[in-house]
């Protein structure tokens, strides 16, 4: 398990008959990620922390420079009740201009769960894992932190190979979120931030886009795009929870 890079990563939309057509394309150049099923393919869920003021939503919104956020993060394997899952990956994401670092921790959930909620951790770690253990303590302390949204979506991965080995290719399809029910193992129903005909992709590279990906990226029309699933979760489960308490008010009002 990676436990930190520092790495560019580019977002771009495509609709789903493009994706498909690309993915014909991408066999030549990279392999499937083995942590998926046989093409790929797995299920994340992810529990983003933002303080009182939301000061990690606007801090995206308002274009700032150097950023970071805090998330659980849970993997479901093809067919698992979500319910089941007993291990979490605490993660700290920052960016600085274009380039994406993250450190992140592997715990049993209930003690990622402890570790989010700002209490001490019952389990001994290795001193890398101690330390990032102890810069998410102290980052859920000082920005008071609370879970505020939940994003959920199926991935599709491949890494490079030979020539690109450092090299990570993914794309996410059903990306949906909620404000509400911010358990990241509930089984809970949440509302769709992207067309399902459309799939978002994302190029992670070390030091650069290799020219096969950039002719790749002509051939199928791929428009890069500015995007925080955070964000965009954040959003649609806010204004559904608006509506939903404005029906209430005018039922028994």
């Amino acid at each position: 398990m990676i436990k930190f890079f520092n790495r560019y990563e580019l977002k771009y939309f495509i609709q789903a008959e493009r994706y498909r057509e690309l993915v014909k394309d991408l066999h030549h150049f990279m392999e499937p990620d083995h942590h998926g099923d046989v093409d790929g393919f797995y299920k994340i869920v992810s529990l983003y922390y933002d303080s009182p003021d939301y000061a990690c939503y606007r801090s995206k919104i308002d274009g700032l420079r150097f950023r970071r956020k805090l998330r659980l993060r849970i993997y479901v394997s093809p067919g698992q009740d979500i319910t089941t899952v007993d291990t979490g990956f605490v993660e700290i994401k920052q960016r600085f201009n274009r380039t994406t670092q993250k450190r992140r921790i592997a715990l049993p959930l209930e003690q990622a769960k402890r570790l989010c909620a700002g209490e001490e951790l019952e389990v001994e770690l290795d001193a890398r894992d101690s330390a990032t253990a102890s810069e998410i303590h102290y980052m859920v302390r000082a920005m008071r932190l609370k879970p505020a949204a939940v994003v959920s979506y199926r991935r599709r991965a491949f890494v490079g190979g030979r020539y690109e080995q450092g090299m990570r290719l993914t794309f996410d399809m059903n990306l949906q979120g909620r404000a509400h029910a911010l358990e990241v193992n509930e089984d809970a129903v949440n509302r769709h931030f992207l067309p399902l005909d459309w799939v978002l992709m994302e190029v992670k590279v070390n030091e650069r886009v290799p020219l096969w990906m950039v002719a790749l990226l002509a051939k199928h029309q791929c428009s890069l795009q500015r995007m925080s699933k955070y964000c965009a979760s954040l959003a649609v489960g806010k204004a559904h929870l608006q509506r939903a308490f404005a029906h209430k008010e005018n039922r028994y009002g």
